[in-house]
């Protein structure tokens, strides 16, 4: 990627878990204690950009967009690099080391990675949007895991390429909806 493209474009990331109990349980506890000081390393951690919390919290455990089981972590970074240094070079590997302690096992993707303008914050509906991409359609440049990642550049040529749902035009002559598949993001 050129300088002008991280410039331009930053990484955002949703993963969901769905929890083995409730987050109030005591089994859960070692993980809610570890929320406190990753969230924090991940704040300060070189790239980081920002994270979605739960207003008037400090995370987002109490949001529950996926499911009354499920929780959801969301941040946007500035580079794929500094996503992964974070997630598997820092303390946040403890975590993910001990994840099977406090979540199910996963029966289809829990984490997309996909690229958005900088500046832009994405929301919890785009997120989902985008996981439920990756789940019916694999891997492409507009819904991508570590594993199968895209540029940003292959990310904007993606759009250029493929045809994007129009809006429907009301036969009333008002102003065109937009349709339900439409991604509202640039990327």
């Amino acid at each position: 990627m050129t300088a002008s493209t991280h410039a331009a474009h930053h990484l955002a990331q949703l993963n969901v878990g769905t929890l083995r109990h409730p987050i109030d349980d005591p089994r859960v506890a070692p993980f809610v204690e570890m929320l406190d000081p990753v969230n924090a390393a991940a704040d300060g951690a070189p790239g980081f950009v920002w994270r979605l919390v739960e207003e008037g919290a400090g995370d987002a455990t109490g949001l529950r967009p996926a499911g009354e089981n499920v929780i959801v972590n969301m941040s946007v970074w500035e580079t794929q690099e500094a996503l992964w240094d974070f997630a598997y070079r820092s303390g946040h590997l403890e975590v993910m080391r001990r994840r099977r302690d406090w979540f199910e096992r996963h029966v289809e993707a829990h984490m997309v990675l996909w690229w958005v303008p900088a500046g832009h914050v994405p929301t919890i509906g785009e997120a989902l949007e985008r996981l439920a991409d990756l789940r019916a359609h694999g891997p492409s440049a507009r819904a991508f895991t570590f594993a199968s990642s895209y540029t940003a550049a292959e990310a904007a040529e993606h759009l250029r390429t493929v045809p994007q749902a129009r809006p429907e035009q009301d036969p009333r002559g008002a102003e065109p909806t937009p349709t339900p598949t439409e991604d509202p993001s640039p990327l």
